[in-house]
């Protein structure tokens, strides 16, 4: 990155404080909503049979111009490689793989709405940075329950598999039930309350068990949403805790503070919580 010009296109491509970067991912993120929108419109019959060789045309255009953006970026960057393996630079190529797949793949250009994944660099524009650290401490809660939560599933899976063969003996496949299968898919339909109704018990015994699962359900449903509020409960102490005034000593601070609420003190470090 010795020449002038790479050190500048890096400044405007990946510095989000200066005027030109600024207003380049302001136009980049306009430039990707525009075109999921057009992979949108593409997928209604009616917009289709209208306005289908324009957006066309149109999708065309936008790959050619993230193809650009991409190769710049690869250009200006000191290790092309380990941005191209980043996870910025796999949603980059992600965002213009299925236009030219759709070359060998009729209908992969549908997956273009990959590029959603790139308004994630709205963190930056928009200095969303302190967020940041808010969802650190959700995958941190997720990792901590994630024990729990493989035995709550393990539970769950074990009802609707009983529930699905008895319902497959009391029912049978004169009232729907053909399969096992198909009575384990019944029972997960019934034990979320989801309730597509294509499959519906026709006999008493059948509707006093579909009852039960119905009324379990509801209890099912909370359980993985208290055991996630209560890590992400200790996870939120934990960063609070960390945070220490050097001026006062005060140690309860919010997760993204960055001076002290009670001298005004700049704190130390940026917290972070302890996996």
């Amino acid at each position: 990155m010795s020449s002038p010009w790479r050190k500048r296109l890096y400044r405007i491509i990946f510095h989000h404080d200066t005027e030109a970067g600024r207003a380049f991912d302001i136009v980049l993120l306009w430039l990707i909503l525009l075109s999921v929108s057009a992979v949108v419109l593409e997928s209604v019959p009616a917009i289709r049979a209208r306005w289908g060789p324009a957006l066309y045309t149109v999708e065309w255009a936008f790959t050619l111009l993230f193809t650009l953006e991409y190769v710049l970026r690869l250009s200006c960057v000191p290790s092309p490689v380990r941005y191209a393996t980043s996870f910025y630079g796999l949603v980059d190529v992600l965002s213009i793989l299925p236009t030219y797949l759709s070359l060998l793949i009729p209908g992969a250009q549908s997956l273009l709405v990959l590029r959603a994944f790139r308004l994630l660099r709205v963190f930056r524009v928009l200095k969303l940075g302190q967020h940041v650290g808010q969802a650190r401490s959700l995958v941190v809660a997720l990792k901590r329950s994630r024990e729990k939560i493989t035995v709550f599933l393990a539970v769950v899976l074990t009802i609707v598999v009983i529930v699905g063969t008895a319902m497959y003996l009391i029912e049978g496949e004169g009232n729907g039930f053909t399969s096992i299968p198909i009575s384990i898919y019944w029972a997960i339909v019934t034990l979320t309350t989801v309730g597509y109704g294509d499959i519906a018990p026709r006999t008493v015994p059948g509707q006093m068990l579909a009852s039960v699962l119905m009324i379990v359900g509801y209890g099912v449903l909370a359980v993985p949403t208290g055991i996630v509020t209560v890590e992400l409960s200790r996870v939120g102490r934990a960063m609070e805790a960390e945070i220490a005034c050097p001026g006062c000593g005060m140690s309860t601070h919010d997760a993204d503070a960055i001076h002290c609420k009670r001298c005004g003190a700049r704190l130390p470090v940026e917290p972070s919580p302890q996996p």
